[in-house]
């Protein structure tokens, strides 16, 4: 086992590889920014090294300064969390030429499968299932529109080096095809230095489900299940459960064996989780795979019983998954996520500032996992997940009872949060009801307008 990690990474992420470092006798460093200087990951950590301003580009992301700092603290391992550095190939390259692991898949395998549409063949190539789409980078707007008549309309332009629904479109008609796929373009060259673009057919309805994998560093891979994620908001999750309503054992079988011999083929290690869009008629295909830990892994550790974290740091070690794993996974209960972000919770805008109030839920089948606390502070320079709140029960009516019973018990003073939001969505009976997809949101805020316009009439009268 390792001798001591630096976690490359801050907030709660970076307290809970802390958590799981401390629980396997390793030592931890911490690396932080100007404006974290009294953040709790740092406080926790039996080391903590300054890495530069507050911004991320001279901080976090950072690689020489992350580098030197593991040097200077002689580290045997770098976590890096999820977001930041942790799907960075030539990070993870550098790490390799300085002789320090990389808890993560190798750069090559990084590599791969950040390329979108690079993953998208390897999958296809091992007989996963993948949408109707082009093959290969789409070269100019004649064969987009080519593509587009092959396919069918509508159909999505995807980034190929893209994430969060940068560089995305949907293309309805061959007509509004040029405009959009230019727009997208350049999104995607703005946001991630790479404009290519490919194209698959459109799913109007779908529901997004992922399966949480992990694989040693001697070939043998295991999957652990799935994650509902289809409650989004402009592509970016809000509310994650397991098990999905949708999956059934015997698909979760299926996708179990596929994913197993596909991601095997590629030389896939440590954690990972591959993304699937479910059709109407509850079919899946492939659409991206994230090299890392997920935001939402406590949703699957809570079902499974199976800390994932301290799987990925026994696994970077050489340990086999017939050592960390029990024999036979299974899938117990139900389990939610909600992210819990510093933000209005109406109009969306960024809410940084000083807490003034911090009361976090307890009880039976509760677990929160945050960096805050009364009188710290929220920064403006980073991503505004300041918690997240995971319930387990029995089953999915048990596991909604106990989130809006910790929801109600969930105080936070000071600045804005979007816990007023996820109440509201508790509240709701499509959600309740499991019949959702990835265009609930918007659903939601029409059901919500229009009762809001109903009671100004009720007024009126």
């Amino acid at each position: 086992m390792f001798r001591k990690v630096l976690i490359a990474n801050r907030g709660e992420i970076a307290l809970r590889v802390i958590c799981a470092c401390k629980e396997l006798g390793i030592r931890t460093v911490a690396v932080y920014s100007e404006a974290d200087r009294n953040s709790l990951h740092v406080r926790f950590a039996d080391e903590a090294i300054c890495i530069g301003p507050p911004r991320s580009a001279e901080s976090y992301l950072n690689v020489p300064a992350v580098i030197s700092a593991a040097e200077i603290a002689d580290v045997d391992a770098i976590h890096p969390g999820y977001g930041l550095l942790s799907e960075n190939a030539n990070f993870a390259e550098v790490c390799r030429a300085s002789n320090i692991k990389f808890i993560g898949p190798p750069p090559e395998v990084t590599r791969l499968m950040g390329e979108k549409e690079k993953a998208r063949m390897a999958m296809k190539k091992a007989k996963v299932p993948i949408l109707p789409g082009s093959e290969g980078v789409i070269q100019s707007e004649d064969e987009a529109i080519a593509w587009a008549k092959s396919v069918g309309f509508p159909v999505i332009l995807k980034a190929c080096a893209g994430g969060g629904g940068r560089g995305m479109r949907v293309v309805r008609s061959a007509d509004e095809l040029p405009n959009l796929y230019r727009a997208a373009s350049t999104e995607a060259q703005n946001a991630f230095g790479n404009g290519d673009l490919y194209m698959e057919k459109f799913i109007e309805r779908p529901r997004h489900i992922e399966f949480q994998v992990l694989a040693d560093e001697h070939g043998n891979v295991v999957s652990l299940g799935e994650r509902e994620c289809s409650i989004q908001r402009r592509h970016q999750k809000l509310i994650e459960e397991s098990p999905s309503l949708q999956v059934t054992p015997k698909l979760r079988e299926e996708i179990g064996a596929t994913l197993k011999r596909s991601l095997s083929n590629i030389g896939y290690m440590n954690a990972g989780t591959v993304e699937f869009l479910m059709d109407e008629d509850g079919q899946i295909y492939f659409i991206e795979m994230n090299t890392r830990i997920q935001v939402e892994h406590p949703v699957t550790e809570m079902v499974t019983g199976i800390d994932l974290v301290k799987a990925q740091l026994r696994i970077a070690a050489g340990e086999k998954l017939s050592s960390i794993l029990p024999k036979q996974v299974e899938m117990r209960g139900h389990a939610i996520e909600c992210r819990v972000n510093a933000e209005h919770p109406e109009k969306f805008t960024p809410s940084a500032g000083k807490i003034h109030t911090f009361n976090v839920p307890g009880g039976n089948g509760v677990r929160v996992e945050t960096a805050q606390f009364a009188e710290g502070v929220v920064p403006p320079y980073y991503d505004s997940l300041i918690a997240k709140l995971i319930v387990h029960g029995t089953d999915r009516a048990e596991a909604i009872a106990r989130m809006e019973r910790a929801l109600g018990m969930f105080i936070v003073e000071g600045i804005h949060t979007t816990i007023p939001l996820h109440r509201r969505i508790f509240a709701d009976e499509e959600f309740r009801s499991g019949t959702f997809d990835t265009k609930f949101m918007e659903r939601f805020f029409e059901r919500e307008k229009e009762a809001r316009e109903k009671l100004q009439e009720q007024v009126l009268a």
